[in-house]
C-alpha cells in the first residue's frame, strides 16, 4: 500500500498537501492480521475449526480508542462520478453513520444476541446483528465488533445466552477466515479453491440465470431472496445460502457469476466473504465436504420460513397461498390457486427446473471432475 501512494504522489495522481501528512499503517481490516494467523510451520490455515482455535486463543488488542473531538478539516479530493446503478429503495434499510453503527452494535448485544443462535436462521424476524454494511465500509471495526461479542460472553445469563454470543462471534472469525484465504490465495477471486473442481461443466443457461437474478425461478423462498436484494441491496444469510445454492446445484450456473452479480447489488459486498461464502455453497472452497451438500429449497423454506412470511413479503403474488403451500405452490389444485388469487403459471411462474433431477446431474458433474 505504501509503494503505491508514493507512486500515487510520484505521478501527480493526489495533491501535494497529502505528502505531508503523517502515515502510520495499523491492522483495521480485521481483528488478528492473516500473517499472524498461521499454523506453526508457517502455513496459512485451509480449515476453520484450527483457524478459529488459534483466533480465540490469541491475545485481544487493546481496546479501540476513543474517537478525537476534533479533527482537522483538509481540502477536499477529485473522484470520479459516483455510478447511480444500482438503484435501491429511496429509504435504504441501512442509514449511513458511525453513529448508526454503534447504535445497532449496542442495540444487538444488549438484547438480540441472546437468541442469535436460532433467531439468525429465521429470514422473516430481525434475528441478525444487520451489521454487516457497516463492517463493509469501516463504519464499525472488526475490534468493536468482537469486543462486544466477548463481553456479551460474560454477560450472559444463561448457557443459551452465551452460546448465542459464542455463535455470533463465530461469525465475525469466519469473516477473518476468508479474508486470510483471499491473502493467502488471491487466485480465489478467478478460479476454485480446490484444483480438482476447476473444470465443471456448467450449463450455463442464460435464461435461466436471468430468471435467477430477477427471482422469478417459480421457488418461492429462492425468489423471495433475489427481490429482497434487488430491492434494498441485502438478503438474509440464510437466504443467500439458499439463493446460491440454487443457482449453482440446481441450475449448474458457474459460481462466478452469482458472485459477481452479488458483488453488484450488496451493500454489504465483500470480496472475501462473498467469495468465501459462494466457494462453501458450492463445494468448490476450503470446506471438507466438497459437493455433496445440495439445499433443497422447499424444505429450506419450511424449515426457515415455516408460516411464508418473508416469502410473502417479498413475492406478493403468493399473499393468499395457504401456509400449506407456500414453498410448492404448483401443488395446488385448481379452486384452490382460483381462491389465493394465484394461477400458477400466469401470474406466477412454475419451477424452471425439478429439483431432484437437478439435484442427480449435479452430482454427477461434480463427481466426475473430483477424482
Amino acid at each position: 500500500m505504501l509503494r503505491r501512494i508514493t507512486r500515487l504522489l510520484t505521478a501527480g495522481a493526489m495533491p501535494r498537501w497529502c505528502a505531508a501528512l503523517p502515515l502510520q499503517l495499523v491492522a483495521g481490516l480485521t481483528v488478528h492480521s492473516p500473517e499472524v494467523l498461521r499454523k506453526a510451520d508457517g502455513k496459512p490455515y485451509t480449515v476453520f475449526t484450527p483457524f478459529s482455535r488459534l483466533w480465540r486463543n490469541l491475545p485481544f488488542p487493546s481496546n479501540p480508542l476513543a474517537a478525537p473531538e476534533h479533527l482537522p478539516t483538509l481540502p477536499p479530493l477529485d473522484s470520479l462520478p459516483i455510478p447511480l446503478s444500482p438503484a435501491h429503495e429511496a429509504e435504504s434499510p441501512f442509514p449511513a453513520g458511525e453513529a448508526e453503527a454503534l447504535r445497532r452494535l449496542c442495540a444487538f448485544t444488549e438484547n438480540s444476541i441472546w437468541r442469535y443462535t436460532d433467531a439468525r436462521n429465521r429470514m422473516a424476524l430481525e434475528g441478525t446483528s444487520g451489521l454487516s454494511p457497516y463492517l463493509r465500509f469501516g463504519m464499525l471495526s472488526a475490534r468493536q465488533a468482537a469486543q462486544m461479542a466477548i463481553q456479551a460472553e460474560g454477560w450472559a445469563q444463561s448457557a443459551t445466552e452465551r452460546q448465542g454470543a459464542e455463535t455470533w462471534l463465530n461469525e465475525l472469525i469466519w469473516r477473518e477466515f476468508y479474508a486470510a484465504i483471499l491473502y493467502h490465495f488471491p487466485e480465489v477471486r478467478r478460479t476454485a479453491f480446490r484444483p480438482k473442481l476447476r473444470q465443471i461443466p456448467w450449463r450455463n443457461d442464460p435464461a435461466e440465470f436471468a430468471a435467477w437474478c430477477e427471482g422469478h425461478t417459480g421457488y418461492p423462498v429462492v425468489d423471495a431472496a433475489m427481490r429482497q436484494m434487488n430491492a434494498t441491496g441485502w438478503m438474509h444469510n440464510r437466504a443467500r445460502m439458499i439463493a446460491a445454492s440454487f443457482l449453482v446445484k440446481d441450475l449448474l450456473v458457474d459460481w462466478r457469476q452469482g458472485e459477481r452479480y452479488f458483488m453488484q447489488q450488496l451493500l454489504d459486498g465483500d470480496p472475501a466473504s462473498n467469495n468465501g461464502g459462494w466457494q462453501w455453497t458450492a463445494g468448490t472452497g476450503t470446506d471438507a465436504a466438497p459437493y455433496f451438500r445440495v439445499f433443497n429449497p422447499i424444505l429450506q423454506g419450511r424449515k426457515f420460513d415455516p408460516d411464508g412470511a418473508y416469502v410473502r413479503r417479498w413475492v406478493p403474488e403468493l399473499a393468499r397461498v395457504p401456509d400449506k403451500f407456500i414453498h410448492a405452490p404448483w401443488e395446488m389444485l385448481a379452486d384452490v390457486q382460483l381462491g389465493a388469487g394465484c394461477r400458477v403459471g400466469v401470474d406466477y411462474p412454475l419451477p424452471i427446473v425439478d429439483h431432484q433431477q437437478a439435484r442427480a446431474w449435479v452430482l454427477a458433474a461434480y463427481r466426475q471432475n473430483s477424482n
